[in-house]
């Protein structure tokens, strides 16, 4: 299935297994994808593109931040940009999640983050 419009999706991992295989599944399902294995550097990512729709984040990662810092990040300096976050090792609490994010535990089937994609962008 190709998108009429295929939205750009900041993906940011930084196990490289997982991040090559959801960018590949993400890219067949007709998406364009951006790959960060930090927050750092997708912020880097976020203020040089101005056409990234959704930021794709696991929460436990390397760096300065974790993805529940860079959502909180993203949700101020970028407001439009929707939120998925996903954690194999803990459930975020309501309240540590930012406005209008959703959730994805791990391990997720790569057709529900499409749909979830998909959902978000309706």
């Amino acid at each position: 299935m190709t998108l009429q419009n295929p939205a750009t999706i900041l993906i940011v991992e930084d196990e490289a297994f997982l991040l090559f295989a959801i960018a590949d599944e993400l890219r067949e399902a007709g998406f364009d994808v951006l790959e960060a294995t930090n927050a750092d550097q997708a912020i880097r990512l976020l203020e040089t593109r101005q056409d990234i729709a959704i930021l794709f984040t696991d929460i436990d990662m390397p760096g300065s931040m974790d993805g529940l810092r860079l959502s909180a990040a993203v949700r101020d300096r970028w407001p439009p940009i929707k939120i998925i976050i996903t954690s194999g090792k803990r459930r975020p609490a309501q309240d540590a999640m930012p406005s209008g994010g959703v959730f994805l535990p791990k391990p997720y089937a790569p057709e529900t983050v499409a749909a979830t994609i998909q959902g978000l962008l309706a």
